[in-house]
């Protein structure tokens, strides 16, 4: 090599680290997250849903916040896809009937099995244009806020390995999908309602699940969010339907408290649900007419 060619080639290298050491935020910028594959979701067609009063209005915007709750029904050991269909044909009776609402509230709804089911109408092709069909789960942010139901009540114990590994793998796909940052996205019902939904171990495990998430989209994650990690044990890796059959909850949690709701039906103006329990929830566990 000669001199002319070698200092050349220093000097261009020189240039090179420069650059990364003086804007990191450049480099790190050009690091694509990956895109992860939309997971196995039945749609409204399949559980038998019935028909909408009205369809949902979709927004000219993505969402800004993925919810999490839970539905405050039994734990049940019953993990097979047509309870799964079940309890979605039971919540949104439950919400069109009771609640008088349009339709079911949520967008999707996991179950005790893993199964991921779609909720509110028009949920999937409003997620395809990277809009947001207006649900009716948390109250004053509809407009701007995606909710998940998991089945069971997680006050005192986590949701089944299936149901964690399925919302790890729905979360991924929207945040992808809208381009969210996990780590800001990914909030609980109690976060934004006077609830004590989604249950302290649910909630608790949040941390986890926003680390879970950004690990399957593979992006870099701060010090500060990995110290904000609940320590939960990890969950392996198991196929839906392969639940587990914890301690059923005591009978008459999350019970409805004051004034019941007006209806759910556009923007902000639809409710979460009585106050003090989740949008899903009946008068205790197993209580959804």
């Amino acid at each position: 090599m000669s001199e002319i060619t070698r200092r050349m080639f220093l000097s261009a290298g020189s240039g090179i680290a420069g650059a990364i050491l003086l804007a990191p935020e450049v480099f790190a910028a050009s690091v694509r997250p990956r895109r992860p594959r939309r997971p196995r979701i039945y749609t409204r067609s399949e559980w038998d849903a019935a028909p909408p009063r009205r369809k949902a209005t979709v927004t000219d915007h993505p969402p800004d916040r993925i919810v999490i709750h839970h539905t405050a029904t039994a734990n049940t050991g019953d993990t097979s896809l047509e309870a799964a269909f079940r309890l979605s044909r039971a919540i949104q009776r439950h919400h069109m009937r009771r609640n008088g609402w349009d339709d079911i509230g949520q967008h999707f709804t996991v179950s005790r099995g893993g199964y991921i089911l779609e909720g509110r109408n028009r949920t999937l092709p409003a997620i395809e244009q990277g809009k947001l069909a207006v649900g009716a789960h948390v109250a004053g942010h509809n407009s701007r806020a995606l909710g998940i139901e998991t089945e069971g009540t997680y006050i005192d114990e986590l949701p089944t390995k299936a149901q964690l590994n399925a919302l790890v793998a729905l979360v991924a796909w929207l945040c992808a999908t809208y381009r969210l940052d996990p780590q800001k996205a990914i909030i609980g019902h109690r976060d934004l309602n006077a609830t004590a939904c989604p249950g302290d171990r649910l909630y608790g495990y949040l941390g986890r699940l926003r680390e879970d998430v950004a690990r399957r989209l593979g992006t870099v994650r701060s010090s500060a969010a990995r110290l904000a990690v609940a320590e939960e044990p990890q969950p392996a890796l198991v196929e839906p339907g392969d639940g587990e059959e914890p301690a059923e909850p005591e009978p008459g949690l999350i019970r409805p408290v004051g004034r019941k709701d007006r209806d759910g039906r556009t923007g902000d103006d639809a409710p979460e649900g009585p106050r003090g329990r989740c949008p899903a929830a009946g008068d205790g566990p197993e209580r959804l007419s």
